[in-house]
C-alpha cells in the first residue's frame, strides 16, 4: 500500500513541474513578443530585426562556406594596401638612416681631415715635401 501512495505522489509531482514548466516557457514567449511589440511600435531604434531576416543572414553565408569573390577581393585589396604601407614605412626609416649615418661619416672625415691638416702644419719643416714623409729607412 506504501508504494501506491509513492507512485501516486511522483506522477502528481511530475504534473505539477510540467505545469510550471509550460507556464514558464509560454510566459517567456509572451515577453518576447511583447519586447519585439514595443520595439517595432517605437520606431526610433531599429536593435531587433525579424527572424525571417534573420535566418536568410545567417544562411546567406556560414562561416564554413566559401567567401565570395567581391569579399575575396576586397580583403586582397586591404592586405595590398596594408604591405604597400609597411614597405614605405620602412623605405622611409631606412633612407633616414642612411642620411644619419652618411652625416656621421661626413662629420667624422672632417674632424679627422682637420685634424691631419693641423698636424702637417705643425710639424712642417720648409721642405716640400715634408721631410717626415720623404724619410728613408736604412
Amino acid at each position: 500500500m506504501a508504494w501506491r501512495h509513492v507512485l501516486l505522489f511522483s506522477c502528481l509531482s511530475a504534473l505539477v513541474v510540467l505545469s510550471v514548466l509550460q507556464e514558464g516557457a509560454g510566459a517567456s514567449v509572451r515577453s518576447r513578443q511583447v519586447v519585439g511589440q514595443e520595439t517595432q511600435k517605437g520606431g526610433e531604434q531599429k536593435i531587433f530585426m525579424q527572424e525571417s531576416d534573420a535566418s536568410n543572414f545567417l544562411k546567406r553565408r556560414s562561416k564554413r562556406s566559401p567567401k565570395s569573390q567581391d569579399e575575396v577581393n576586397a580583403e586582397n585589396r586591404q592586405k595590398a594596401r596594408a604591405d604597400e604601407l609597411r614597405r614605405e614605412y620602412y623605405e622611409e626609416q631606412r633612407n633616414e638612416y642612411e642620411n644619419f649615418v652618411e652625416e656621421q661619416n661626413d662629420e667624422q672625415e672632417e674632424r679627422s681631415r682637420e685634424a691631419i691638416e693641423q698636424w702637417r702644419q705643425w710639424h712642417y719643416d720648409g721642405l716640400y715635401p715634408s721631410y717626415l714623409y720623404n724619410r728613408h729607412h736604412i
